[in-house]
């Protein structure tokens, strides 16, 4: 299983970490990765400057934008576990 790890400390909060998580959320639905993906939150990732931090497996990705989250997610999380039920 994958994890993906959303900070949701204040800097990252203000920032938009909690519509990152509800996108996230949508696509392991929408792509039937429920047992593929683990989404959890973590108060802090020390990148608090550098915008809404994500960390997929072992990598952390700093600056994460909320309007991007689907992109991001389909770019850097699908690919780690197939495509799910993604046409």
């Amino acid at each position: 299983m994958l994890t993906v790890t959303i900070c949701i400390g204040s800097s990252c909060y203000v920032r938009g970490s909690d519509n990152i998580a509800e996108t996230f959320e949508k696509m392991i639905d929408q792509n039937g990765l429920d047992e593929q993906v683990e989404l959890v939150g973590s108060f802090c990732m020390e990148h608090c400057s550098m915008g809404v931090s994500v960390r997929v497996g072992d990598t952390i990705y700093q600056g994460v934008d909320p309007e991007d989250a689907e992109v991001f997610f389909i770019n850097e999380v699908m690919p780690q576990v197939g495509n799910g039920n993604h046409p």
